[in-house]
């Protein structure tokens, strides 16, 4: 059979959705040996990925995700290879395409947080239409979180049995490091020189990371703890009101935003913090608590959607949208080390639920029972 892969978003440092795409196709060609595979990649991607074994095509294409050219130009790229199956790993797929398709939704999150491109009506409506329709023309739905499932069955999908909940998993290089020389030296390099609470993620609205910054002046404010704040990702302009909120706080010197951090200094900085704060209002799964606590950090992480399910027992929680809340449970975990000893065993209990092997050999099963194999 020949299977399509839409690969334009692959990679770690596109997004999330880049690093699903890595990872499981990662995965299922080591799996599966029978089917051919052909994947979409435009540059510089293509020039970069190497074939793992001869039953993969890289196919090279231009229409950049979220254009009208892929509407169109990709249209016409995946109908010249007649696949029998098409996995598209977001809602953003040609709605003309006529044959089997698996779509994956990582969450609805445009839908009650509308980014900077989407506020208007025309933009609401194109979401709310290609996402129903790419959902309706889809043999099976991939969901990474119960939650996510829940969602879509409010919103867009009448049938249960249509969706299908394949959890995600983290990376070998997440994991407790010892080496304390090598995380000294990360924290010199991103100018941290305390301990330090952590965040890593995408600068936007549903982040709620102006609320993380009230909570940490409250901290300061209001203990002794000596500490800094860490939030890394890479900046958003179009959010500028997060920037304002840093820079307007009596305590923004000890407010470190190192932008984003590269693959190889990640986990040590996860292995240098005191606490990991996941200050969300929408999450479709929150791979970054699991990241954190395979590192043995304890996590300290907002109730809203699907962070629950996720972390289970082995997170403190608390309100996202009440900042004291928010500050007392961070302040309860910096005063108790047999607390964070608690969420530090917990968390690794938990992580064990979650592997990308897993990930990969569901949606191989979902791609057998759709051709019948």
């Amino acid at each position: 059979m020949r299977i399509g892969f839409d690969a334009r978003m692959y990679g770690k440092s596109q997004s999330g959705i880049g690093n699903y795409i890595k990872q499981i196709t990662d995965r299922i060609f080591e799996l599966d040996k029978e089917n051919d595979y052909y994947l979409f990649l435009l540059e510089p991607q293509f020039s970069e990925y190497t074939e793992p074994h001869k039953k993969i095509h890289k196919i090279k294409v231009t229409a950049p995700w979220y254009s009208y050219s892929e509407q169109i130009n990709f249209l016409f790229d995946l109908l010249k290879y007649k696949l029998d199956l098409v996995h598209f790993p977001n809602f953003n797929a040609p709605l003309l395409y006529p044959f089997k398709r698996v779509t994956t939704i990582h969450d609805i999150t445009p839908k009650f947080f509308p980014g900077h491109k989407q506020k208007s009506i025309w933009h609401k409506l194109a979401y709310n239409l290609t996402i129903r329709t790419s959902l309706a023309l889809s043999q099976k739905i991939i969901a990474i979180s119960q939650w996510t499932k829940a969602d879509l069955l409010k919103y867009f999908v009448k049938n249960p049995d249509k969706i299908e909940v394949t959890y995600l998993g983290t990376e070998p290089q997440f994991q407790v490091i010892e080496n304390y020389a090598k995380i000294k030296e990360v924290k010199e390099k991103y100018k941290i020189t305390k301990p330090y609470l952590f965040f890593v993620g995408v600068w936007r609205n549903h982040k709620n990371l102006e609320g993380l910054v009230h909570a940490f002046e409250i901290i300061k404010k209001e203990s002794q703890f000596d500490i800094q704040l860490v939030i890394a990702g890479q900046e958003d302009p179009a959010y500028s009101q997060i920037r304002e909120t840093i820079n307007n706080s009596p305590f923004k010197n000890d407010i470190i935003t190192p932008g984003f951090i590269n693959d190889a200094d990640l986990p040590l900085i996860y292995n240098g913090a005191s606490l990991f704060v996941l200050p969300s209002f929408y999450e479709g799964f929150g791979l970054i608590g699991l990241e954190a606590m395979a590192c043995g950090l304890p996590v300290i992480s907002s109730d809203a959607t699907c962070l629950p399910e996720i972390y289970g027992e082995a997170a403190l929680y608390f309100n996202p949208k009440n900042i004291d809340e928010m500050a007392e449970k961070i302040l309860e975990a910096l005063k108790s080390f047999p607390l964070q000893a608690e969420l530090k065993n917990k968390g690794f209990e938990q992580i064990k639920k979650y592997s990308w092997e897993k990930t990969a050999s569901q949606t191989l099963q979902i791609y057998k029972k759709i051709l019948g194999q």
